[in-house]
């Protein structure tokens, strides 16, 4: 799975003429990085991939491969796929469904204990967290908070910030992300 995702950052980044170092330079992510994920050398955080999905104007879910169109969209609990990226340290399920051009990406994602990426950045919208299970570690502003099953954020991105799962278990949470200005974010461009 991995290697899909690899291929999938490559063929984006070479379809819109950018180079591992401009990809770099936005995402905040050394170029050696993202050709060791390119080349399958490396696994990549779900940070990691929202810091590429940004730097490469799509959203997290074009990874992913979800068929999507402009009809209403019911995502139903039994048909919901889960892709398991227990290497890449995360678990994540779209809830997008259906729906093209999108405002925002609704997605759940179970964080494995033991993430690494804890400088936090900033970027364009708004994102929604909301604790599922287990307890999660967020940084704003250099403050740090733990949320706890229940516990719900909602911050203005621009405000730097992080979020892991610095316990011994797994974080689920349920993340709506607002997308780029314009709707530029989606998978067909």
């Amino acid at each position: 799975m991995n290697d899909k995702i690899g291929d999938s950052i490559k063929e984006l980044r070479l379809n819109k003429r950018m180079t591992l170092s401009e990809v770099s330079k936005k995402s905040g992510l050394s170029i050696s990085f993202l050709s060791q994920v390119e080349r399958f050398k490396s696994s990549v955080t779900l940070t990691s991939l929202k810091k590429i999905s940004e730097a490469l104007d799509v959203n997290l879910s074009y990874f992913f491969h979800t068929n999507v169109d402009q009809s209403p969209s019911i995502t139903r609990n039994k048909e919901r796929e889960e892709h398991n990226y227990q290497d890449m340290n995360f678990k994540f399920s779209n809830l997008l469904g259906n729906f093209q051009n999108p405002v925002f990406e609704p997605i759940i994602a179970t964080l494995l204990p033991g993430e690494k990426q804890r400088k936090p950045y900033s970027h364009k919208g708004q994102e929604f967290l909301y604790v599922l299970e287990g307890t999660l570690t967020v940084i704003l502003d250099d403050n740090e908070h733990l949320l706890h099953l229940g516990d719900s954020l909602h911050i203005d991105s621009t405000t730097p910030h992080t979020w892991f799962n610095a316990s011994e278990k797994p974080a689920k949470l349920l993340i709506v992300a607002t997308l780029a200005e314009g709707g530029m974010m989606n998978r067909f461009h």
